[in-house]
């Protein structure tokens, strides 16, 4: 009786312990398989970043045609919009423009909010002390719309008038410089159209403003009995893409595009695109 009980306890012993040994055989090779070795971790990580792109956040103020205005989609689009995106597209970036506004598309690069900033924004000294700026994109010059009738062929001339502008512009700044400042006949508005829509209005009795701009609302507004007066005295201006002072990694980047799109023809398909002509 004893010795078949010591020999039930035995068997039972060596049951059990070829099961423990099972169960360990079983759990290492879920371990193993569980893990994926090093070629196919670093494979993996080199698929990914690959794959991805540099997103860049683009701000503009969209109420400037035709350099800039809102879509029928409610996004902005324009000849800016198309030249960052062809710039984009030869740095592989992806870009996501917004609408930001005049004043807030300064401070948003200012403080980081934004990558860039794109709109018709003149290159000057006193910019380039808070921002930085790519090379120059577009010649420009300051223009005087007024009704044919008008008695204007310099900027002077503009003196004792009801001049409007959009705040902020370099164009707010040569009138300012005629008027003087704190004139109450200077007006200053939030976007261009605002300005122009009150010459129509006849609230006021001349707009200055940037010469891409203000031949668009001749050509395009429908308004007849309006001329554009250049004064050859006005020093030209450039525009520039602005980032934030001091990023000269995505500054070469935007440099090496724009090169790139003025060299391979793409700058001057889009600039026929909006001005019917190629670039002098």
């Amino acid at each position: 009786m004893l010795k078949k009980k010591s020999m039930k306890a035995l068997l039972l012993a060596c049951m059990l312990l070829m099961m423990a040994v099972m169960a360990a055989a079983c759990g290492g090779g879920d371990k193993g398989s569980s893990q994926p070795s090093s070629g196919q971790a670093e494979a993996g990580k080199e698929a990914a970043a690959g794959g991805e792109k540099k997103v860049l956040k683009v701000g503009t103020d969209a109420a400037y045609p035709p350099f800039e205005k809102m879509g029928p989609d409610s996004k902005p689009v324009g000849f800016d919009m198309d030249i960052i995106k062809a710039i984009a597209e030869v740095n592989g970036w992806e870009v996501q423009i917004e609408h930001a506004g005049w004043d807030p598309l300064f401070e948003d690069i200012e403080k980081g909010k934004r990558d860039i900033a794109i709109s018709t924004i003149t290159i000057d000294e006193k910019r380039k002390k808070k921002y930085d700026f790519s090379d120059p994109y577009f010649d420009a010059h300051q223009l005087i719309m007024v009704p044919e009738s008008a008695n204007v062929t310099k900027i002077e001339d503009i003196k004792d008038m009801r001049v409007g502008v959009q705040s902020g512009t370099t164009g707010a700044a040569l009138a300012e410089k005629i008027l003087g400042k704190g004139n109450t006949k200077l007006r200053g508005f939030d976007d261009m159209p605002s300005a122009v829509e009150e010459l129509y209005a006849k609230r006021v009795d001349a707009v200055v403003g940037d010469n891409g701009v203000l031949n668009d609302f001749l050509k395009n507004s429908g308004k007849a009995g309006y001329k554009v007066v250049k004064d050859p005295n006005v020093v030209p201006e450039q525009y520039g893409i602005m980032v934030k002072k001091g990023n000269k990694e995505l500054l070469d980047e935007i440099n090496k595009g724009l090169k790139t799109i003025k060299e391979n023809g793409k700058y001057d398909e889009i600039f026929r695109q909006y001005f019917g002509e190629e670039k002098k």
